[in-house]
């Protein structure tokens, strides 16, 4: 009897013609429905504590490292995040594919931490980064991302993964 030859088949996303989609390998065991919100809870974690750091750099006067500007006026980093979400709004009303959906959702991740992370300079209109009062905006991402990887923790799809884990014992 000759062995039977198996293969992996690679899932492949309806909208583009069966060409495997990459976010499928990044994220195999999260459904096409939630891949955006995984990837916003994902973009805004890495954005916010990079921003941080970012700004930590700046503000330690690193060779190289400096605000941006325009005509001499300190462009905050909150305004890029507008226009980010703006885009973010417009894309979900003309757009409707899968892979769509995750790029927004990466995309809305990393606007909501670059106006969360200054959200201490939007409440008191000054600017209070590095003061004590600028903790609001630390304490605000860290609520935002504990609070939605607790809700994406608690209503992920637990009957795909049990059906995996049977398979593969």
């Amino acid at each position: 009897m000759k062995p039977s030859k198996t293969t992996t088949r690679t899932p492949r996303s309806e909208e583009d013609g069966g060409k495997p989609s990459p976010w499928l390998r990044v994220l195999p065991g999260v459904s096409p429905e939630r891949r955006g919100l995984v990837l916003a809870w994902w973009g805004f974690a890495l954005t916010f504590g990079g921003m941080r750091l970012l700004t930590w750099l700046i503000h330690i006067d690193v060779a190289g490292m400096g605000d941006v500007q325009a005509g001499g006026v300190h462009l905050h980093h909150y305004v890029w995040g507008i226009l980010l979400l703006a885009a973010v709004g417009v894309a979900g009303l003309v757009q409707r594919s899968a892979r769509a959906r995750a790029w927004m959702g990466l995309a809305y991740g990393v606007g909501l931490a670059l106006v969360v992370d200054e959200a201490a300079l939007l409440i008191s209109l000054e600017d209070v980064y590095w003061d004590t009062e600028g903790g609001v905006s630390i304490a605000l991402a860290i609520g935002v991302i504990a609070v939605a990887g607790g809700v994406l923790a608690v209503t992920r799809d637990r009957g795909s993964s049990a059906a995996r884990h049977r398979d593969d014992g």
